[in-house]
């Protein structure tokens, strides 16, 4: 399925593309998500999301397929599995920055593949989900960037700076843990609202019958 938002942040472009590009920065911006390691360009950790008294653990790793620095376009590959072999969720995120002024307006295209519990509520409550944890993450980036100092490097200092050697570490692709807390499960059914309680009503009307027959069943068997 395809899912698409937009959002504004309170930051030059430049300034927001530096930041968005940087995965350790951004990922405690991200609802239910939590950095675990870095090994060369590959970024791994976890997304947790909680569908009423279940909780599915996405493990996987996302790696930039393009970052376009002029054009500030990204596109980032994502994959993880459930953690108890129930599913598994595959995305590619393209994102694109665009200067309103002051401001930078983000558009996020995401083509999501989703199987397992997951999967069942379809298009419309995923795309209404999308669109609140898309409003939580602008929010948490907008704090991020009023804490953001704003380079004042120009295009000569780039110039004249000197080349950067890696660390040796860094080339030879060694891996780096990211010590970050412990996230909150993403609440399907507390994000979306009434359309997800609207899909699970027939199901919980079928609980609730198979509740009601089996306490009649067991009045007659006392009888």
């Amino acid at each position: 399925m395809e899912l698409n938002n937009d959002f504004e942040v309170n930051a030059p472009v430049e300034k927001a593309w530096a930041v968005l590009t940087d995965v350790e920065k951004i990922a405690p911006c991200l609802p239910g998500a939590q950095l675990q390691e870095i090994e060369g360009d590959e970024y791994r950790g976890i997304v947790k999301v909680k569908v009423g008294p279940i909780t599915a653990q996405y493990k996987g790793a996302a790696t930039f397929i393009e970052k376009d620095d002029t054009n500030h376009r990204a596109v980032l590959k994502a994959e993880g599995r459930d953690t108890r072999g129930a599913g598994n969720a595959s995305a590619l995120i393209t994102a694109h920055l665009q200067a309103v002024g002051d401001r930078t307006k983000v558009s996020v295209s995401t083509d999501l593949t989703v199987t397992g519990k997951v999967a069942q509520f379809g298009r419309g409550v995923m795309a209404d989900v999308s669109a609140k944890l898309m409003t939580q993450f602008a929010d948490n980036l907008e704090q991020l960037m009023e804490t953001e100092p704003t380079s004042t490097a120009t295009v000569d200092d780039a110039v004249a700076a000197p080349a950067v050697t890696a660390e040796p570490s860094a080339l030879s692709g060694g891996v780096r843990k990211i010590d970050s807390p412990d996230v909150a499960p993403v609440d399907i059914v507390a994000t979306a609202g009434s359309p997800v309680l609207k899909r699970l009503a027939p199901v919980l009307g079928a609980v609730f019958g198979l509740f009601l027959l089996r306490r009649r069943f067991r009045r007659r068997r006392n009888k």
